[in-house]
């Protein structure tokens, strides 16, 4: 996982690139107002362990750019707005985020589920889109304007989190041929197994279970027991993996 300190320097660059062009030719420019940057942030409900750490990064690195005289000529503001790991609530805060506060840059949640109920509006505004730690977001939509923090990219995000896995796996000698998988029942687990299933296709493996379940370990533990052989297991974020040779 990327650090915290690169991920201020991270979110610093993005932020100075995108915001550049339309800062220094604003009328407003003259007056100093700050740079506004609004995120919906999970910072109760399930998600809240991890929604509270990503903005514990960001506080910081506004805090550390404030104190060296803001980013180009003007400070920093971060507003955010408790999505409560509730995509439904997602909407309504960029919606105020756009409308009501006016913000400069939007950047994403955690999460798949909580970056994706945000592309309509943002895209309805032309806003460049900072996506935090979600999986292939921007599938269905195509829109130009949204970039991904998360280093799961390429031409098939969804297929770059397990790549490697199937990539050492066809190694093995003798090669696996059978095929298990689980994952969380989350948009994240969801895109990373649909990638998982069309790389299986193309490495000749088969299907022996796939599960959208909440307790992905213990179905894991279910599937080895049924197994009476050793098996190799590996784990990609929420997305487990099993595979047996025939």
């Amino acid at each position: 996982m990327v650090n915290q300190g690169r991920r201020r320097g991270l979110i610093g660059g993005l932020v100075a690139a995108f915001l550049a062009a339309s800062v220094l030719s604003s009328p407003a420019s003259a007056a100093k107002p700050p740079i506004t940057i609004g995120i919906s942030m999970a910072l109760t409900g399930g998600l809240a362990p991890n929604g509270r750490a990503a903005l514990l990064a960001m506080q910081p690195w506004a805090k550390h750019i404030n104190a060296k005289g803001g980013l180009l000529g003007r400070p920093v503001k971060l507003i955010y707005y408790d999505d409560q790991s509730n995509p439904a609530v997602v909407l309504g805060i960029y919606t105020k985020l756009l409308d009501v506060d006016h913000v400069n840059l939007v950047v994403g949640g955690y999460a798949t589920n909580m970056i994706a109920p945000a592309m309509p509006i943002v895209m309805q505004h032309h806003m460049t889109f900072l996506g935090l730690l979600g999986l292939d977001v921007n599938a269905q939509f195509h829109y130009p304007g949204y970039f991904s923090i998360a280093p799961t990219g390429g031409a098939y995000p969804s297929r770059s989190i397990s790549a490697g896995f199937f990539a050492a796996a066809a190694a093995l000698k003798p090669r696996p041929v059978w095929l298990a998988m689980t994952g969380a029942d989350a948009q994240f687990s969801i895109n990373a197994l649909d990638g998982a299933r069309v790389l299986a296709k193309q490495y000749g493996s088969r299907s022996f279970m796939i599960a959208r379940i909440r307790r992905a370990r213990w179905t894991m533990r279910r599937l080895c027991r049924r197994s009476r052989r050793d098996t190799r297991i590996s784990y990609s974020s929420r997305l487990i993996l099993r595979i047996r040779s025939a």
